[in-house]
């Protein structure tokens, strides 16, 4: 499935209670967004847990957040275990796993399921970048990780909204950009340093957008998700 054919939102959905988990789904799958699963809830349910919202909402599109990050025959051997049964639109690696992990796992992933690389968090500001090693800014630092991961064959990269015009540049036009760090107008930046709203972050160039909290932590999530649609148009 072209990636301009999938939601233009994902929400992410982790939490630790299955019911809830369920009920949100149930409320934003009315609204044409796309499911978002990440580690919390993976390490909560497991592979089944995974499965069980795919079978009950088969409608929905499914982003698998795991950033997987290992040697390549580990990381191929993951990707073929979670797609036995379930294809995601969307699954992930860490780009920091290097070229051949990347082409490993991209090798293992079945043709519907596209491919990203996560560059570099959005939890990690300037400061962050320097302290874990890294000597470029973080800007050139996103652009060599998503250069790399499209020389891989990788379909895109997971960026801050931040990086997403200097990744146009260097990648093109068909290159996904899965942006999460967004926060709507009025939105609590909690634990993202490089946030940016939903309408900037699409007319600079977002394919898709991740958007947790603020649709989850709603007292009115289905709301919550039109009300952020409505601002894309």
């Amino acid at each position: 499935m072209p990636s301009d054919s999938l939601p233009k939102i994902f929400c992410a959905i982790d939490k630790a209670d299955m019911e809830c988990a369920k009920t949100l789904c149930s409320q934003i799958s009315t609204t044409g967004i796309g499911i978002k699963l990440g580690l919390e809830f993976f390490n909560k349910f497991g592979p089944q847990g995974i499965l069980d919202i795919y079978i009950d909402f088969p409608e929905t599109p499914l982003f698998i957040d795991l950033k997987y990050h290992d040697i390549p025959n580990t990381v191929a051997g993951a990707i073929r275990s979670i797609t036995s049964q379930i294809k995601p639109a969307f699954l992930n690696v860490h780009a920091a796993g290097g070229l051949d992990m990347m082409k490993a796992a991209k090798d293992a992933c079945p043709d519907e399921t596209k491919l990203l690389a996560v560059t570099i968090l959005t939890s990690l500001n300037a400061q962050a970048i320097t302290q874990v090693g890294y000597q470029n800014d973080v800007s050139a630092q996103v652009v060599k990780m998503a250069k790399l991961a499209q020389e891989a064959g990788l379909d895109g990269v997971v960026c801050s909204s931040h990086e997403i015009a200097a990744i146009r540049d260097a990648c093109g036009d068909g290159f996904i950009l899965m942006v999460p760090g967004i926060r709507p107008e009025g939105s609590a930046a909690g634990d993202q340093s490089r946030i940016m709203t939903p309408k900037q972050a699409v007319d600079k160039g977002a394919s898709h957008l991740v958007i947790g909290r603020p649709i989850s932590q709603s007292d009115n999530p289905t709301q919550a998700a039109q009300d952020i649609l409505e601002t894309l148009k």
